[in-house]
């Protein structure tokens, strides 16, 4: 486990903390010519030189150095100027594979990991979190259409797919919540929406606007509560 940590420790100072925002932009402009894009590789190796014992670990500091330059060298390549934002949470998560994969391997726990995702707890967990997110939002979305459709006036737009989004993470956090037997936090969660949302429902003088947020916040919260009861009773 420290060893990933460490490993995680490198990753996020290199892509996160010390890397120029002007680097970034010059290896999308430039992509493989880009000075940047070998630099900032070079000092991911140094820094897991300063976290790792080089002559114990050489071949995976090289390890993660040449697949470091492989998957960022793929997402300057594959990206588009209206797909930079998939491509950076794929390129953040292949990042994050390789080095648990990597770690798991160094410390020969591959059989340990297996064993963990067969294993009832994590298939639980994984359907639950699988079922919470884009399904629920397609099936809440199919539930509420109708009065969708009857609100929809084209006045105003709000950021593209943002309420689906919201819509996951809450159902997420209410999961998570249930999950660790935190009832009091579903609450809190519950009248911070409430808070937000209270302006947008004081300035319409719709009530089928007010009856469609409440509709679709109780579906949201409710789907994520039984799903949350079902896998406690499950494990």
């Amino acid at each position: 486990m420290i060893l990933l940590l460490k490993l995680l420790l490198a990753h996020i100072i290199g892509d996160f903390i010390i890397q120029p925002k002007k680097w970034v932009k010059s290896k999308e402009k430039r992509k493989i010519g880009a000075w940047e894009l070998y630099a900032h590789v070079l000092l991911h190796g140094v820094l897991l030189c300063l976290f790792l014992n080089p002559a114990e670990y050489w071949e995976l500091i090289t390890l993660v150095v040449i697949t470091h330059f492989i998957i960022d060298v793929s997402k300057i390549y594959l990206q588009k100027h209206n797909t930079k934002l998939q491509w950076f949470i794929a390129d953040q998560l292949l990042h994050l594979s390789t080095l648990i994969a990597f770690a798991l391997i160094w410390l020969n726990s591959v059989g340990a990991f297996l064993e963990f995702i067969q294993s009832d707890l994590f298939i639980i967990l994984f359907t639950s979190i699988l079922f919470l997110s884009k399904p629920t939002s397609i099936i809440i979305s199919q539930l509420i259409k109708p009065w969708s459709d009857a609100i929809s006036d084209g006045k105003e737009q709000s950021l593209q797919n943002a309420g689906n989004y919201i819509g996951i993470l809450e159902r997420l956090f209410v999961f998570i919540f249930i999950y660790t037997n935190h009832w009091e936090a579903v609450g809190f969660l519950l009248a911070t929406k409430s808070v937000f949302r209270f302006g947008d429902l004081k300035e319409s003088k719709e009530r089928k606007l007010t009856e469609y947020i409440l509709i679709g916040t109780l579906l949201s919260f409710g789907t994520a509560i039984i799903v949350g009861l079902i896998a406690v009773f499950l494990y």
